[in-house]
């Protein structure tokens, strides 16, 4: 006890002495205010325990969110309350290391079993699930092609991936940072295949990327870390990392998961099983 009380305690501590400083001094960001409107609103059911991922469902009043590895192939759909309204279960698949969840403009849910913390997983998935018929499609199968050894050497240790959302035909994909501090954004086409990717862009950002989502109009997306939430703008509309916008300091247990309500309020989920609102200034 009295080690696990120290572990979180320099876990806490290596977060709150970061801040934004790197960010602002490397990446261009601007220092959002230190202190914003962060309010507790709930705690999510005991079935999720380690709640991994969170997106709005199609009633935009309720979010779907689910387990870490080692869970149940189940999603949970819980509401501002917390309140457990309705479980998935896919019965057929198995939850390797589930880590993120994320929904397109079509209806359709993506569920990513892409937790690689060890850098050894040679395919990777994305489940998609028809949200109105509570269906399986075929998976999205990938690899990472800049990847030549399983695992690399820790220093290189960036195949890892907590974080994506949808945007158009694509999925966009962030890596966890370990090692070098980069940050690699990879895209997928959102249908049925195996894919090879090749980063698309990158960013040093120094706490490790756990949750993403894009703003319902599309002109911002989010990426929170053990310690940060931090602002990209989407221009013509690609998404890159070319036009940071604001970095806010955010220490609240091991958060993992991140959705818009709207354009300028967030949702966010932690291992604590937690549900932050979130008002932020105009991003």
């Amino acid at each position: 006890m009295i080690h696990s009380k120290l572990f979180w305690w320099f876990f806490n501590l290596q977060f709150i002495i970061c801040g934004c400083h790197s960010e602002i001094k490397e990446s261009n960001f601007v220092k959002g205010k230190q202190f914003y409107k962060i309010t507790k609103i709930a705690q999510m059911p005991p079935v999720v325990n380690e709640s991994s991922g969170l997106v709005a469902t199609a009633k935009d009043t309720t979010f779907w969110t689910h387990n870490d590895s080692g869970g149940k192939a189940e999603i949970y759909e819980v509401d501002k309350t917390g309140q457990l309204l309705s479980v998935l279960r896919f019965p057929t698949i198995k939850n390797e290391d589930w880590e993120e969840i994320t929904r397109d403009k079509d209806g359709y849910l993506y569920i990513g079993d892409f937790g690689n913390n060890q850098n050894t997983r040679r395919e990777l998935i994305i489940q998609k699930v028809n949200e109105k018929t509570a269906t399986l499609l075929e998976p999205i199968r990938f690899h990472y092609a800049d990847q030549e050894k399983f695992p690399p050497e820790d220093i290189d240790k960036n195949f890892d991936c907590e974080a994506f959302f949808a945007k158009g035909d694509s999925l966009y994909l962030f890596s966890k940072n370990r090692g070098n501090n980069l940050v690699k954004l990879y895209a997928v086409p959102k249908y049925s295949g195996n894919y090879a990717l090749l980063p698309k862009d990158q960013i040093k950002i120094s706490t490790m990327v756990t949750g993403a989502a894009i703003s319902p109009d599309e002109k911002t997306f989010a990426l929170v870390t053990y310690g940060q939430v931090l602002f990209f703008g989407v221009e013509n509309q690609e998404i890159n990392f070319r036009h940071p916008k604001k970095c806010y300091k955010f220490i609240y247990n091991q958060t993992e998961a991140i959705t818009f309500l709207d354009n300028k309020h967030l949702l966010i989920s932690n291992e604590a099983g937690e549900l932050l609102f979130i008002d932020i200034e105009k991003p």
